[in-house]
Order: C-alpha cells, then structure tokens, then sequence
C-alpha cells in the first residue's frame, strides 16, 4: 500500500482524506508515495499554531535561538547521508550530488547561528545636542517559503533557518513533485528545543499556495521556481499587501575567450551544465565561444561527455540521474526537436544515446550538444532546464556581451579566460545578477547573497545572506533624550534640526 505522507502541524503529522498527489521515483517512474492537498481546516490550524509559536518565541533571546539553531545543525549533519538517500529517491539525484546539496544548505544554517552578529543594530550617540538614535530589525511574524523540486534540502534551507533566528515563524510549502526530503529536515527541525508550531510544512497544490498567500496572518513570501510562476506569486503578494522575494528561471551564458584554458573549461563546463540533469537554476545552458577556439573547444567538450554514465538502473553508477517527471522529460525532448526544426544542429543528441541504455523505466535523457544556435531561437530564448547545452559562435567580447545582455533572464553567467582585462570588462559591463570568472556555477556563499536581474528575480531583496536579513526584518529607528530636570528650553514650532544646539 502506497502511504500518505500528510502535513507537519505544530511539531505532529497530520493526515486528512483529501485529494491525493501521487509522488514518483524519477529512476523508475513508480508511485513512492501520496500527499494530501491541504483541506481549508488545515490551513487554519497551522496559521494558528505559526502565529502562537511567534508569539512565544519573541521572547527567546538571541542567544537561545542561536543554540537552538546549533542543535539543528548537528542534527543536520548527523543525518546527511539519511537526507541525501531520500533525495535520490525521490527526485533521482545521484548519491554525492545529493551530499552536495544538504552541505550547501548547512552553510546558511551556520549563517544563521551567527544572528546575535548579524541582527547588531545601528547607533549614533549625540546626533544632536543631548539626542541619541539607533535602529532595530524586528521580526515580520509569520513567513511563508515556496520551494521548487530541484533542491528540495537546500533551498528550504536557504529559507527558514534565517527567517528562524530574525524571530519569525515559518510555514513551509514544498514541491508537490519531491517533498519527501522538506519533510524530513522539517521533522528534524521539530527535535530542537524549539516551540512547536514555529516551523510548519503543508503540501498542496496552487490552491494551498493562494490561501497562505491570501490569509492576512501570512506577512511575507519567499518563492523560488519558474519565471511565469515567480511573477504570478509576486504579484498577488503585492496586491495581498505582503513583501514578497520571487525567484524565477535563468538561461546562463559561459564566455569562452580565445585564451582560455580549454581542458579545464570542457571540465568545467560539462559539470555545469550536465550535473542534476541540468535541473538547476544555476546550470550553464549556453556556451558563448570565439570562432578562433570553437573547434578544439568542441572536440574537448564532446570527447568528455561521451565518457559520461546515464540510463543505468544503478543509479549511483550514473554521472547524472532523471528528470523529475514524464511531463519534463517530454517537454525537454520537445525543444531538443525545436532546435533542430529551427535549424540547429544536434552534435550530440540524448535522446537517441538513450535508446543504447539499458534502462526500461525512468526519466532518463542522455547528455545533448546543439551547435549553430541563434539568439532569434524559441530555443534559445526559453529556459530548457534539462541536460542540455546550446553553443552560439561569436568573434568579438562586446558582441557576446550585447548577446548576453538582450536575454530577457539575469541569473548567472562566467566567463573563461587567461586576460584580468576582459575578465574586468567582462564583469563590468553583463547586465546579471552573479557572474563567474573562471567558475561556472557562480553561486554566493551564505554569507552573500543569491539573486538574478531581470524576469530572474521580482522584488527588491535576494535571497539569503545578508539581503535574506533584510527580508525577514522590518527596521525600528529610535530617537531619544533625556532633559534635565526642572529644563525647559521653550516652544519652537519650527521643523527640528540636528544642527541646533
């Protein structure tokens, strides 16, 4: 029998006989398991117990959080392997891709212990004649995070242990594709000495993401997914009145310059764009490259890929695993076959180094070069989000620059080269939100922040670091002084000035 996996309510699981989401095991496309769309009597009770767990932990002290945030992350790393097996299972990484993510989502719980640090005020002694001010950040009340399939450790984990330690309480919304892992470093979360109710997880569909986004108790929103998804919860946040950070999707460039070192750019390059299946935000999609070096960068990169292991049903002897999905997996089979009806060429093509594999179930699709891409292509000009990389020939940096630039995306982009000069100009002058040189997957570490220009992120404020403090925070100026005694210094209606003594 096939379980349901239910909510996590104020520490418990909660089961309800509802419409049912069937979850599947990408690897060999069977029904792991069931989850239930939050009834309407649900999500009342988990506002209710994430704004009474608020109310209680405002009285937490900075340090206690700071402990208790501690204890979570031993507990973190004592279950990595644990978390790292359900990712495999339920989205199809392969096992040390998996280990890579909790890491990487460890780092911002570490961040997150260090908030006595990070929440330090501003202050200003004698501003004016006698008058001292400073500001706070208070926390907002009760946050909601909606997290996509392809990481569904880490980006949870970029979300509500910040959120946490600013004071707040978190309901957390996780993929209906993959919420096996969320739900798992939840019930972790739920082995601190925290108040019960201060983190929650419901599963549902857009119907259960409306209502938390609807419901007046819900102050903030934290989204990562697709663009046309990002822009729509952006946009009933705003018009629900509620600050809101959306992440969207990305089509990330590589500059490949006549210098660079091409052995280690095709190293680099394929890790980039291949690893997760290509199922990363971050993933480099597109290869800019010199028409001077185009020819030995091709032949280095196919010779590579070639040697790369997928389809097995060994999951953990592949370089990569599936797709999340039936539906995925067909809509990147679907642009493959666009860019060539578009006039492409197929250098390598996945879908029939798959028919070699000896894997007869599952989401596979094997490795995919297209060459002779054009910036006029429907293919080009979507976010594929699969094990493809599309290459565009260029002769000039100021021609991939503009290239890059017209990209309706602003995730992430690199470039690699020998030349500090056009590594400089190279960063200088791309209209992105984080950009590499010589490092393919640009992502910041805890302590800075992630986000992407343009329809890559709606809303002011990225992601974790010190912008994810900001966004969990309302800020507090307080303006004092202290007369003596018996003074008085008269009636003065005119406007205040700090230059009066």
């Amino acid at each position: 029998m096939i379980k349901n996996i239910g909510h996590i309510v104020k520490g418990k699981y909660l089961f309800e006989k509802k419409k049912n989401l069937d979850i599947y095991n990408p690897s060999t496309g069977k029904i792991i398991s069931t989850a239930s769309n939050a009834s309407n009597a649900t999500i009342e009770k988990t506002l209710k117990s994430s704004v009474e767990a608020f109310n209680k932990w405002k009285s937490y002290s900075i340090a206690k959080r700071s402990s208790i945030l501690f204890e979570y992350k031993v507990l973190l790393e004592k279950n990595i392997n644990k978390i790292a097996k359900i990712i495999s299972k339920d989205l199809g990484k392969v096992h040390d891709d998996a280990v890579g993510e909790v890491r990487r989502g460890i780092e911002n719980v570490e961040y997150a212990c260090g908030i006595g640090e990070i929440l330090k005020g501003e202050f200003n002694r004698n501003i004016s004649t006698t008058v001292d001010s400073w500001s706070e950040f208070s926390p907002l009340g009760v946050v909601l995070g909606i997290t996509p399939f392809n990481f569904p450790a880490m980006v949870p984990l970029w979300m509500f242990p910040l959120a946490i330690a600013t004071g707040n309480s978190f309901i957390l919304k996780p993929s209906e594709k993959d919420p096996l892992a969320s739900m798992f470093i939840v019930e972790l979360f739920n082995q601190t000495e925290a108040p019960k109710g201060l983190l929650n997880l419901l599963n549902g569909d857009r119907d259960v993401v409306s209502s938390l986004i609807k419901d007046e108790r819900v102050n903030a929103v934290s989204f990562v997914g697709s663009t046309p998804v990002a822009k729509s919860v952006y946009e009933l946040s705003a018009v629900s009145g509620k600050r809101c950070q959306a992440l969207g999707g990305a089509k990330n460039h590589a500059l490949i310059l006549p210098d660079a070192d091409i052995d280690y750019t095709t190293d680099q390059l394929i890790s980039a764009a291949f690893g997760s299946s290509g199922q990363r935000c971050m993933a480099l999609s597109v290869a800019v490259v010199f028409s001077s070096v185009k020819k030995r960068f091709l032949e280095s990169l196919q010779n590579k890929v070639s040697k790369l292991k997928f389809g097995l049903d060994n999951l953990n002897s592949n370089s990569f695993g599936p797709l999340v999905s039936k539906e995925h997996l067909e809509s990147v089979e679907n642009y493959i076959q666009m860019s060539e009806e578009e006039g492409a060429r197929i250098l390598m093509d996945g879908r029939i180094s798959m028919k070699r594999k000896n894997s007869t179930s599952g989401y596979f699709l094997g490795p995919t070069i297209i060459d002779n891409v054009k910036s006029n292509m429907k293919s080009y000009q979507n976010e594929i989000f699969g094990p493809v990389l599309q290459v565009i020939e260029v002769d000039e940096i100021n021609e991939a620059i503009k290239l890059i630039n017209k990209s309706k995306f602003g995730n992430g982009c690199c470039v690699f080269t020998s030349s500090g000069k056009n590594a400089r100009s190279f960063s200088e002058n791309v209209e992105i939100g984080m950009v590499g040189v010589n490092i393919p997957l640009p992502v910041p570490s805890s302590f800075h922040s992630f986000g992407g220009w343009k329809n890559s992120l709606f809303g002011d404020l990225n992601i974790y670091g010190p912008d994810g403090v900001r966004f969990y925070t309302q800020r507090k100026t307080i303006t004092q002084r202290w007369p003596s005694s018996g003074s008085s210094q008269g009636v003065d209606l005119s406007m205040p000035s700090n230059l009066k003594q």
